[in-house]
């Protein structure tokens, strides 16, 4: 929508607006912190070498039940490739081909299952797709339930109601993973949070004797581990009531 699709209201249109609008919103339980909002758990998986941070891939879950997740094409494939740790943790999450697995001896004299052969990225999986169209479709799943309420100055105006709430753990580089998609802070989309929750905080606040769920399986799967993070923050919740 451009900015000439938005009608100019006066302050009081807006507020008298608002008013209709909270009212017609349905009442609940919310994960959110704050009033009207709507939680989103996120985590990303990425290549950072200290000077960049480089998406390989991030997944979303919605309190409503929504979730998305999706494989950066034009990741720096070769660059990974490079990096023990992403390889033998992240890599394997990913769509592949190839990718073949057997018993080795580690530390401690441990055997576990690790990569024989890395295989190559499936660029037939549905979930792999170009940065630019993971921006366009994060952007509209995380606005998906925030509706314009009218335009001020050419631009669209959003009441502070159903926006996205965004929670990630250890979500400092995850946050900046997240808005590097549109480029520099400047161009973050209209109703994209311009900061994450971090469940590590709540947790360090939540009563005493509370116990974090564990995480089975999927660990650096990012659609797994926003799963995890969505059931870690349901149960601080449940904790805090």
């Amino acid at each position: 929508m451009s900015g000439g699709d938005y009608n100019d209201h006066s302050e009081a249109e807006f507020r008298a607006e608002l008013a209709v609008y909270r009212a017609a919103q349905p009442k609940g339980d919310t994960l959110s912190a704050s009033t009207g909002k709507t939680a989103y758990c996120y985590d990303t998986e990425f290549l950072d070498d200290g000077k960049t941070i480089e998406l390989i891939s991030i997944g979303i879950v919605c309190e409503d039940g929504r979730e998305y997740y999706a494989v950066n094409s034009d990741m720096p494939e070769d660059r990974i490739r490079k990096h023990s740790w992403l390889m033998d943790n992240v890599w394997p999450s990913l769509p592949l081909r190839g990718y073949t697995e057997k018993l080795k001896t580690v530390g401690n004299g441990r055997n576990e299952m690790r990569p024989d052969s890395y295989g190559v990225l499936d660029r037939t999986s549905v979930f792999l797709k170009p940065k630019w169209v993971i921006a366009n479709e994060v952007r509209d799943f995380l606005i998906a339930t925030v509706t314009p309420a009218g335009g001020h100055n050419g631009q669209p105006f959003y009441f502070n109601v159903n926006h996205p709430e965004l929670w990630a753990n250890y979500g400092a580089y995850d946050h900046v993973v997240l808005a590097q998609l549109w480029g520099p802070m400047i161009k973050l989309p209209e109703g994209i949070p311009m900061w994450t929750h971090d469940l590590q905080q709540a947790i360090e606040a939540a009563p005493e004797g509370f116990e974090t769920p564990i995480q089975q399986s999927g660990h650096h799967n990012a659609l797994e581990d926003a799963r995890h993070n969505m059931r870690v923050l349901t149960t601080l919740q449940q904790a805090a009531r």
